[in-house]
C-alpha cells in the first residue's frame, strides 16, 4: 500500500494546530507515494463532495499556520438519529446512514478517510467503523481538550496561553479602574481552558462546568473578604459552561432561572447552546443587584465596578505554540502510519509523551476535570489563602 498511489483525506475544524496535523498527514503521505485530497467544511463537504488536492509543494512550513485551510462546518450526519423512539431504531438509523456514507468513498475517490475533530466528529467516523468496518482513523481535535483518549489535544496550550495573555492584560485595567471583570473562556462542557489560564494568572475566582457554583458563597462571600482584605480589584475567570447548583439558581439568582436554561438553542448534536445563556454578562447583572455587595466595598473605601469581556473564539486566533505544532506533527505522523498499516478504526493518542493509538469509540469519549484533582485544590486554595493571609486582625 505504501508505493501505490491511493487517495487519502482529511475532514476538519477550526484549532490552533490543525494545519499542523495536515502538514505530518502531507509529509509522511508523499514519503510513501500516496496522494492527498483534502476534504473541504467538514463532514458538510464530505456529503456533499467538496475536495482540493493536498500538494505538499504548495504548503511550505503549513504546520506554522493556524487555522485551517480545509474550512469548518457544524454539520451532524446523524441528525436523524434525535427523531428516535428506542434504542433499536436508533441502531437502524446509525446503520443505514453510515453504509450511506461509506459509499460517499467511491464517490470522492478516496480509499481511506484519516478524520479530524472532537468528540462528536469522532464519534460519527467510529460509527461508520463499527456498522461497515470503513477505512476510518481518528486524530482528536478540540480546544477544549475534552477527550478522553489523550492527554493533551492540539490547539489546548495556545488558547490557554492566549487566554492567559488576556486576563494578565486585564488586570492592568481592573488594578487602575478598581473594577471586578468577569473573563467568559471558552468550554461547554468541561473547564481546562478556564481552570488552566486562571491558576496562571492567578484569577480570583475560578468557575467551570464540573463544579456548580454558588453565587453566595463562590463569588459574593468571597468578593466580600477579598474587599476586607484590602483588595481593590477583582478577576473572576467563568467557564462559557459554568453554571449554578439547583439550590442557588433557585435562591439567590434574579435575572435567570432554570427555564432560562431549559429553554436554550440546540446545535447540530443536540447540545445546548451553554455560549447562548452568557453566564459573564449573568454574573455582572446580578453583581450589580446587590446593594450589600456595594456597602461593602463602600465601607473599605473601593470603588464598585463590573465589567464582563467574553475571549471567545479570540483564543482560537492566530498561530499554533510549538507544543502544538509539534503535536500536531506528530499526530498527523501517526494516523498516516496507520493508514498505511491498515490498522483501521483507531484514533491517535498523546500519551506519556508518547504518541499511541486506541480504539476510535474509547478515544472519542468525553473527559472532563476530576473533582478530586489537584487542580481544583489549587484553584480552592489559591482563592481562600491570600484573602486570609491579609486579613485584617
Amino acid at each position: 500500500m505504501a508505493e501505490s498511489c491511493s487517495r487519502f483525506s482529511s475532514a476538519a475544524a477550526h484549532c490552533p494546530g490543525l494545519n499542523s496535523v495536515l502538514y505530518g498527514i502531507m509529509l509522511k503521505a508523499f514519503d510513501a507515494g500516496i496522494e492527498c485530497v483534502g476534504i473541504l467544511r467538514g463532514w458538510k463537504g464530505f456529503l456533499e463532495n467538496e475536495t482540493i488536492p493536498l500538494n505538499i509543494a504548495e504548503h511550505d512550513d503549513l504546520h506554522t499556520i493556524g487555522g485551517t485551510l480545509l474550512y469548518t462546518s457544524r454539520t451532524n450526519p446523524f441528525k436523524e438519529v434525535s427523531k428516535a423512539k428506542s434504542n433499536e431504531e436508533k441502531e437502524r438509523i446509525k446503520e443505514k446512514v453510515a453504509k450511506e456514507m461509506v459509499n460517499k468513498f467511491d464517490e470522492i475517490g478516496i480509499d481511506a478517510l484519516i478524520v479530524i475533530g472532537g468528540d462528536d466528529t469522532n464519534g460519527v467516523a467510529d460509527a461508520m467503523h463499527k456498522y461497515t468496518g470503513a477505512k476510518v482513523i481518528g486524530c482528536p481535535k478540540t480546544i477544549d481538550n475534552d477527550l478522553a483518549g489523550t492527554e493533551f489535544t492540539f490547539g489546548f496550550w495556545s488558547g490557554t496561553q492566549l487566554a492567559s495573555d488576556s486576563m494578565d492584560n486585564l488586570t492592568t485595567t481592573a488594578r487602575s479602574h478598581q473594577r471586578v471583570f468577569v473573563v467568559e473562556i471558552m468550554g461547554r462542557d468541561a473547564g481546562f481552558l478556564t481552570l488552566y489560564s486562571g491558576l496562571s494568572t492567578g484569577a480570583d475566582i475560578i468557575l467551570i462546568p464540573e463544579t456548580p457554583f454558588s453565587l453566595e458563597r463562590d463569588v459574593l462571600d468571597v468578593l466580600k473578604k477579598r474587599a476586607n482584605a484590602g483588595y481593590k480589584y477583582h478577576i473572576i475567570a467563568c467557564s462559557e459552561g459554568a453554571y449554578p447548583d439547583p439550590e442557588s439558581l433557585k435562591n439567590d439568582f434574579k435575572t435567570i432561572s432554570q427555564e432560562t436554561i431549559d429553554k436554550l438553542p440546540k446545535d447540530a448534536f443536540g447540545n445546548p447552546v451553554l455560549p447562548a445563556l452568557n453566564m459573564s454578562q449573568i454574573l455582572i447583572e446580578e453583581l450589580n443587584l446587590r446593594k450589600d455587595l456595594k456597602e461593602e466595598f463602600s465601607k473599605n473605601n473601593v470603588e464598585y465596578e463590573c465589567r464582563s469581556v467574553v475571549l471567545g473564539h479570540t483564543m482560537r486566533a492566530g498561530h499554533p505554540n510549538a507544543f502544538d505544532r509539534i503535536l500536531g506533527l506528530r499526530f498527523g505522523l501517526a494516523a498516516m502510519k496507520l493508514v498505511i498499516e491498515e490498522d483501521f478504526g483507531k484514533m491517535v493518542s498523546l500519551k506519556c509523551n508518547k504518541i499511541i493509538s486506541l480504539p476510535l469509540a474509547e478515544g472519542a469519549n468525553k473527559k472532563y476535570i476530576e473533582r478530586n484533582s489537584d487542580l481544583i485544590e489549587l484553584r480552592d486554595l489559591m482563592t481562600k489563602i491570600r484573602y486570609l493571609s491579609k486579613k485584617k486582625s
